[in-house]
């Protein structure tokens, strides 16, 4: 530990106790500390830099966390943890005073407190008899998962877990990745060197007591899995020190993984089975990227009794994962994900003989909160209600098609123009990485690793052709800048890059300055400094390839003291876990349309504590819009964790809810489990129309289809129209219709033609649904609004209905449709609340919301959507409010294509208003579902690259 960190690490304690009197921590307040800290020691003040030191701690104290949130069933387990059993818990306290060198005191409590949380739902690996307890953990993409669940297998192992599993990706460098954290942060050794453990490093500088030592049976190497030769000569006892296994999910690994468990460790049988078991020994098994490979995509049978068919097969990962569990009597399983629906989706009631129940969550779902810190889809794409749309960062691809166009062969051979160069976009995404380098430099972080990624295809073959033209571009790149040949349009680039108006790095600067984003932004130094240090960088680039059958390692650890700067080219590998120090730059063409898939590539998301203002997405049109809509959805599925936890559901509860959610269906069909329909409901949701026509002939038809509407319904009740909530008077320029009979509703959305690529909305789906409740006595009556602008021009839709036209900006621009990001407002779905229903709504939003940062930091003051949803389809006794499921919510709006993004394109002239509508259903106890198809030749050419 050198002078710096020594220093650090007493004034945060200082610092710490004036926080907890309720002192603010100001500037002045930690330079009095640093001068008590120096005090100690005379050494340290001859060699600490001063300045470091005190960005390093304002840094630390301007972070803020949120709290954890958990649903969980509390069926046959036993309240055993507190403070008395935590006494002498040594793995953990030497893994927290390792966290303290490099986090703050916040962020090391959130962890102790998050952990605590997933520990006591499991089981007292003490408690006698047979018990299994299985929960998910759901962390943002990115936000530090690996040292939440290394604190848990700290603490697990200091109540007495003996066997722990964890299973760390499909590949061998992210293995090899999770060793190597799990090496510093619980083994305390290098594995590698796991004969003697001479080498020690991490939790093993901080307390080397040899008798604390865990025995490993895997080391951190590209080979150190779980192999023969170590399965022959290992043998355990139940008196010895935990055992830990980093294990891929592979099929022989695991293979003999659970051979190994049946020849050396189990003790008994099953009386009934007569399989053998283990009853010594407890087993915590940790399931990182849970979503990935352990979900079983197979299609399990059950009978008319809802009894699973025992004959069925897994597939074989997810059979070897709980033939494993199955196999001891004391498990607890916990599944660590970003992406949850996979895992929500797996049928609760999945069961074999061989393999025991299915990874279902039974026992717990835990939403981990993130630090203010935290860079996650929210702060770069934005969300609806967000007084920004999302962080400046994003920078769209135009020209890769003529480069590698979305579908290709593995022989294919990428070419710009019929040459052997990268496209104008990807050298200008390299220019950039060698200027965030340079700034990183002159900010002083010299030697801090900096990454880009390149993901631009999922073949080896076409990898490497990339990792070629990108080798040269760099080659070229630094003959000029050191001989300085020829290199006066390299230097007008650089000069664009950094000034440009709309997105140079100085305009980028000062808009990120500008917006909170939960980080301290320095402004960018001198453009000559940063131009001076460029041949120095350009000299230590390293393009390396990362996939299946590249040598090539990202070693940052051997590289700390020098900084890393590589452009990792990769497919897969790249997609999942597998963390790249300082990534800067991504330049990103995968097409996968899954949720989670999409969701897990985003490598980008993370912590960028020194250099967000200098980070680049480059991605295309149609992924920007995916993107927007993957994260207004995943934050949709969150606010209903919120209720679902203020209700007091149980995992199996919210399960049954999510999996008939109309949003998620592009997640892995086969993982939601059938290859040819979905069933699914709209109880609760609410969906809009964001992807729409462009075609003249179509947008006649949806204006005339509207005029039909408008005509069937009759004038208007109210306009504009004004509520009065909780002293705040709010108005909606249009106009206001109640009681509308279903039929009106039906009809409408039948003649309405909504886009093919608008997944959310499919009218004959959605018409289907109503008619089904309606013979449940549900969604009978409407409320319709026809929502205008107080801003945009007059249009007449009849002689009695006039509103001003709506201006949507597009997200994305595309030749066959509009694409929009949102289409509603958030108050707009409270239109028809009476004030009764608002206050309710508004104290069911204030009672699920809880501070997190990697979300929003926004305390309600207008009710939620799911909110509003709940309220009406099932009422509050407590506010006197009735249960109205037969009541639904119809928005209409009317764009403009004259004020449009997209005028030109269209060439609409003086055509009608682009119709646009939005439907809120309320919630309902009575759900039903409607049947989704889709051809099995589409869904291959659409999703199956993922």
């Amino acid at each position: 530990m050198n002078s710096d960190e020594k220093v650090i690490k007493v004034v945060q304690e200082l610092l710490d106790s004036e926080q907890k009197k309720g002192n603010v921590v100001t500037s002045d307040l930690v330079h009095q500390k640093i001068d008590l800290a120096l005090t100690l020691d005379p050494d340290w003040a001859a060699t600490i830099d001063r300045e470091a030191v005190v960005s390093e701690l304002i840094r630390r104290f301007s972070i803020w966390i949120g709290k954890s949130t958990v649903i969980y069933n509390e069926n046959d387990h036993k309240a055993w943890l507190n403070s008395e059993r935590k006494h002498n818990w040594r793995y953990w306290q030497r893994y927290r005073e390792y966290l303290e060198k490099n986090l703050d005191l916040k962020s090391v409590d959130s962890v102790d407190e998050s952990t605590d949380n997933i520990l006591r739902l499991l089981e007292d690996p003490l408690r006698d008899g047979s018990w299994d307890r299985r929960g998910l953990v759901v962390g943002h993409v990115q936000s530090g998962k690996t040292a939440n669940y290394t604190g848990l297998i700290c603490k697990s192992a200091d109540a007495g877990y003996k066997i722990i599993i964890i299973l760390a990706g499909m590949h061998n460098n992210l293995r090899s990745q999770t060793q190597i954290r799990l090496d510093e942060g619980f083994l305390g050794f290098d594995s590698s060197t796991i004969k003697d453990g001479s080498e020690l490093v991490g939790v093993g500088l901080i307390d080397s007591d040899q008798n604390l030592r865990p025995n490993t049976a895997t080391h951190r190497g590209q080979k150190g899995d779980f192999n023969t030769r170590v399965a022959n000569h290992l043998g355990v006892t139940p008196e010895e020190r935990p055992w830990l296994f980093v294990v891929k999910k592979n099929k022989t690994v695991l293979k003999r993984l659970y051979e190994w468990i049946l020849q050396h460790v189990t003790d008994s049988q099953d009386t009934k089975s007569e399989r053998k078991i283990v009853t010594k020994f407890p087993l915590l098994m940790v399931d990182d990227e849970a979503d990935n490979a352990s979900v079983d995509t197979g299609d399990q049978a059950f009978n008319e009794n809802g009894e699973p068919d025992d004959e069925y097969s897994p597939t074989a990962i997810n059979s070897l994962i709980r033939k494993i569990l199955h196999t001891f009597t004391k498990v607890a399983y916990v599944a660590y994900t970003a992406t949850p629906f996979a895992n929500i989706f797996i049928h609760q009631h999945k069961k074999t003989k061989s393999e025991g129940p299915d990874l279902f969550p039974s026992s717990f779902i835990l939403n981990l909160s993130a630090p203010s810190t935290y860079i996650g889809p929210t702060k770069i794409f934005g969300i609806e209600g967000d007084s920004h749309n999302g962080l400046p960062l994003i920078r769209i691809i135009k020209d890769s098609e003529q480069w590698i166009p979305p579908r290709h062969k593995k022989e294919y051979i990428p070419k710009y123009q019929d040459q052997n160069i990268l496209p104008p976009s990807l050298q200008e995404a390299i220019l950039s990485f060698l200027l965030v380098c340079a700034v990183r430099a002159c900010r002083g972080y010299k030697n801090m690793h900096s990454s880009m990624l390149v993901h631009v295809t999922r073949f080896v073959d076409v990898q490497k052709h990339v990792a070629s033209q990108i080798a040269e571009y760099i080659k070229n790149i630094r003959q000029k800048l050191r001989y300085h040949i020829d290199d006066s349009d390299l230097m007008n680039t650089f000069y664009e890059l950094w000034y440009n108006d709309n997105d140079g790095f100085l305009s980028t600067n000062n808009k990120i300055i500008e917006i909170d984003c939960g980080i301290k932004i320095d402004r960018l130094p001198p453009f000559q400094d940063v131009i001076s240090r460029l041949n120095d960088i350009v000299s230590d680039i390293e393009v390396k390839m990362i996939n299946g059958q590249a040598k090539d390692v990202l070693d940052y650890k051997k590289n700390n003291n020098i900084g890393l700067k590589v452009i990792a080219v990769g497919g897969d590998k790249l997609s999942r876990g597998l963390t790249l120090d300082g990534l800067s730059i991504s330049y990103f063409l995968r097409s996968s349309r899954m949720y989670d898939t999409l969701m897990q590539m985003g490598r980008w998301f993370g912590y960028r504590k020194d250099y967000l203002d200098v980070c680049r997405l480059y991605i295309s049109e149609e992924l920007s819009e995916w993107y927007r809509h993957i994260t207004e959805a995943s934050e949709e599925l969150r606010s209903e964790f919120d209720l679902a936890v203020d209700s007091g559901m149980t995992p199996r509860e919210y399960g049954l809810k999510v999996r008939a959610h109309p949003t998620l269906m592009i997640t892995s069909r086969v993982k939601m489990r059938s290859s040819k329909k979905l069933m699914l409901s709209f109880s609760g949701q609410r969906i809009q129309t964001v992807a729409l026509h462009m075609e003249p002939d179509i947008l006649e038809h949806n204006y005339k289809s509207l005029e039909n509407f408008i005509s069937k319904i009759g004038n208007s009740e109210e306009s504009p129209v004004v509520r009065l909530h909780n002293g705040s008077r709010m108005i909606w320029d249009g106009h206001m219709w109640s009681n509308i009979l279903s039929d009106e509703i039906i009809n409408f959305l039948k003649n309405y033609k909504s886009h093919e690529t608008a997944y959310r909305v499919n009218t004959e789906m959605i018409s289907q649904f109503i008619e089904r409740m309606n013979l449940r006595q549900e969604l009978t009556t409407w409320s319709v609004a026809l929502i205008g602008s107080n801003i945009g021009r007059i249009h007449h839709l009849t002689n009695e209905i006039s509103t001003k036209l709506l201006k949507r900006a597009a997200t994305a621009k595309f030749s066959d449709r509009y694409s929009i990001g949102v289409l509603t407002s958030p108050r707009d779905e409270s239109i028809d609340l009476s004030d009764r229903q608002w206050d309710a709504a508004l104290q069911l939003t204030k009672n699920a919301w809880h501070l997190d940062p990697g979300r929003s930091n926004r305390y309600p003051v207008e009710p939620s959507g799911p909110a509003i949803r709940k309220i009406r389809g099932f009422g509050s006794p407590e506010f006197g409010v009735d249960p109205h499921p037969e009541k639904g919510l119809m928005l209409l709006y009317l764009l403009d294509p004259a004020e449009s993004e997209l005028a030109g394109l269209m060439d609409r002239g003086d055509g009608p208003p682009i119709v646009a509508f939005a439907l809120s259903f309320p919630g309902s106890s009575k759900s039903t579902k409607v049947k989704y198809m889709v051809n099995n030749v589409y869904w291959e050419q659409e999703y199956a690259p993922a």
